[in-house]
């Protein structure tokens, strides 16, 4: 069997993640990372051995363990599909964290002030309260339509999955007001000038482009953040991470426990109620 990895092989894989009806964002990963490897390994045979070096070496040049074995997962795929599996590599072991790296935490006060940098953007301004009130994905944003908004309520299909997000009424009110001025009737509500739907790649560079004004580390200044503000303010609500588990489409609760994770600053603070230095 042919070892050695071709440019076709990368067109047939994305060929195959999308037949397997993978999320959009899905697919750009794997294929990035997919590409990633095969320019690593630039004509070289793909053994188990070269694959395990390629997994050391981006350890070796500094790359966080979560981003290594997220890049391993999609390299397993790939090599999956190929009909490689002998040359499938274990992730790296990871124990499992108390507290979460503060610096890319985004505050209740830190997105305050990013809409209010955002106030003569209306979309955008817009886009970041809808998914930080709804915990929604960036994947999803297509699914906040003039009819959702109408019921209060919207329908999202995703990874085979289907449930149902409520929007709260403020936010119906302002979507509608919205839509009502860019003379939307129906559809998708967050459009661009020729009325496609937003990128992710967009909603993150515009968000990005706040970072100066509204005084945030851009490190704490992506979609996904917003979603994870949602699930640490609803559960400080609710105290129910089952029923938040279920708002956010997870499979299971030890994803959504992963949103939970205290700050560090947080976990020395409870260190220091202990009162166990003397």
């Amino acid at each position: 069997m042919e070892n050695r990895i071709k440019s076709a092989d990368l067109q047939r894989f994305a060929a195959y993640l999308r037949r397997e009806e993978k999320s959009a964002g899905t697919v750009e990963k794997y294929l990035r990372d997919a590409a990633s490897f095969a320019a690593h390994m630039d004509g070289v045979p793909v053994t188990k051995d070269a694959v395990a070096s390629w997994r050391d070496g981006l350890v070796a040049r500094g790359r966080a363990p979560a981003t290594v074995n997220s890049m391993v997962a999609s390299v397993n795929a790939f090599l999956r599909f190929l009909g490689r599996e002998d040359c499938r590599v274990r992730a790296l072991r990871l124990q499992r964290r108390v507290f979460r790296d503060q610096s890319r935490e985004l505050t209740r006060e830190e997105y305050d002030r990013l809409l209010a940098a955002a106030s003569g953007k209306p979309r955008l301004a817009l886009l970041m309260e809808t998914i930080c009130a709804t915990g929604i994905r960036v994947s999803e944003v297509k699914y906040i339509t003039v009819e959702a908004a109408r019921d209060g309520r919207t329908q999202i299909s995703l990874k085979g999955k289907i449930r149902v997000i409520l929007l709260p009424g403020k936010l119906c009110r302002k979507l509608l007001k919205y839509a009502g001025q860019q003379k939307i009737a129906s559809g998708e509500i967050f459009l661009t000038r020729s009325g496609k739907g937003l990128t992710r790649r967009q909603i993150w560079a515009e968000m990005k482009a706040l970072c100066g004004e509204a005084g945030v580390e851009p490190s704490k200044v992506f979609p996904h953040n917003l979603r994870h503000l949602f699930a640490r303010m609803f559960y400080r609500v609710t105290r129910d991470i089952a029923k938040l588990s279920d708002v956010l489409g997870h499979s299971s609760v030890e994803t959504t426990r992963i949103y939970l994770i205290s700050t560090g600053a947080e976990h020395a603070r409870v260190l220091d109620k202990l009162g166990l230095v003397v």
